[in-house]
């Protein structure tokens, strides 16, 4: 997973053209560079005294006024300009589609018209195609044309009415989960199209991507047993309905735990730990539909005893018992756990403005083609040259033209 890492890549060969922008959207095309794919992101170039590129070039976190966020979200990329609200411009991004196996986009529908790159637009110019449309609301429904985001996409999609405590507000996640929610549901949407085109003899499609649907997939076993009329399900810290013991505990020396073993097996494990194996507490607690009835009980006890002994001691002996448990760790326990450390899940990317930047390590792992970060995000522009020769065939007298043009 190192930045210089050699050898065979999954989808070596793909071509990806990134039209988006942001997080969400330009996530998939991260992804697939990282598994192999060779990705081209367009960005419009400086015009007229104003700054061109994605707008995540100046967001999140800054080191000496430049990106982190950039360098991490557009690695593996290389990057072109090009403007497609002029004539050549336009051109110009119809000969990448042509030359693209799968086109990445999230933009304004009125932007996509003006380019002449609406997804049917692209299909007609190119129909083996992966076109993959990210946005919050779908492309269909009332509510296409929506703008939003990710935490949009949480409240919408219901996550954000299920987190919190029972009696306290709603609540956002402090990461951007529905974005890389979006993203992970996008690379996959992608890759089964691909399949059914280079396995299956079938054509390009539209992939239609929105944000909040990979969140409400999250509501799926609250939603099982919901029925109309009748109260839906509520806020429950960090409890879950007829599953104990679930929570987060404080231990002795002031660390917080999960403990998450709900089944009968891991609960008759659990009960010889509490002083509870008499028949009487095994009768009230050994099986679940008997149990629920007295989750608030089971649980207290849960934290009393576990409040009573330091965290290295409840882990070992949890896990001695087969009980699932973990730390709540911050990033800061993480960067530190050997664990982590072992498997390589943070790395360190060079960047020329940047220095060292840590990124978390690709995903998914892959024995024989593993996904890797070759190079940072780059500046804009930086392979015009490379790009408009490797994929269209241009020369420096076709460069030198579009330049002239206006276009990149």
């Amino acid at each position: 997973m190192a930045a210089d890492a050699d050898g065979p890549r999954a989808l070596e060969g793909l071509r990806v053209l990134d039209l988006a922008i942001l997080f969400s959207a330009p996530q998939i095309a991260t992804m697939l560079g990282d598994l192999g794919a060779d990705v081209v992101k367009l960005e419009p170039p400086d015009r007229d005294g104003r700054a061109g590129g994605d707008p995540m070039r100046g967001m999140g976190f800054l080191r000496d006024g430049k990106s982190l966020n950039w360098a991490t979200v557009s690695r593996n990329k290389r990057t072109v300009t090009c403007d497609p609200a002029t004539p050549a411009g336009r051109a110009l991004l119809h000969d990448l589609v042509r030359a693209a196996d799968v086109v990445v986009e999230n933009l304004p529908a009125r932007t996509l018209e003006q380019w002449g790159a609406t997804p049917d637009e692209l299909l007609a110019v190119n129909p083996d195609a992966v076109v993959v449309t990210v946005s919050c609301y779908g492309t269909t429904g009332p509510y296409a044309g929506r703008d939003g985001n990710g935490s949009l996409a949480e409240a919408f999609g219901g996550l954000t009415n299920l987190t919190g405590e029972a009696d306290g507000p709603p609540m956002l996640p402090s990461v951007p989960l529905g974005d890389v929610l979006t993203a992970i549901a996008g690379v996959v949407a992608t890759l089964a199209a691909c399949y059914h085109r280079d396995a299956r003899g079938g054509r390009g499609q539209k992939v239609d991507v929105s944000m909040y649907e990979p969140v409400l997939q999250l509501l799926t076993s609250s939603a099982i047993g919901y029925v109309e009329g009748t109260p839906p399900p509520g806020r429950t810290g960090s409890r879950v309905p007829n599953g104990v013991p679930r929570n987060v505990y404080r231990t002795r020396d002031g660390a917080w735990l999960v403990v998450s073993g709900t089944t009968d097996h891991q609960v008759g494990r659990l009960l010889p730990l509490l002083g509870l194996d008499a028949d009487a507490d095994r009768a009230k607690f050994a099986k679940a539909a008997v149990r629920a009835q007295h989750a608030d009980e089971l649980d207290g006890l849960v934290a009393t005893w576990i409040g009573a002994h330091d965290r290295a001691d409840v882990v070992e002996t949890l896990l001695g018992a087969r009980i699932p448990v973990a730390p709540v760790n911050s990033l800061a326990d993480l960067v530190a756990d050997p664990h982590v450390v072992a498997r390589g899940d943070f790395v360190e990317v060079p960047d020329p403005d940047l220095g060292p930047v840590r990124m978390l390590a690709p995903l998914p792992r892959l024995s024989a083609t593993p996904a890797a970060i070759r190079w940072a995000g780059p500046a804009l522009g930086a392979h015009n040259d490379d790009v408009y020769r490797d994929w269209l065939g241009l020369d420096a007298d076709d460069l030198r033209n579009l330049r002239d043009e206006g276009a990149i």
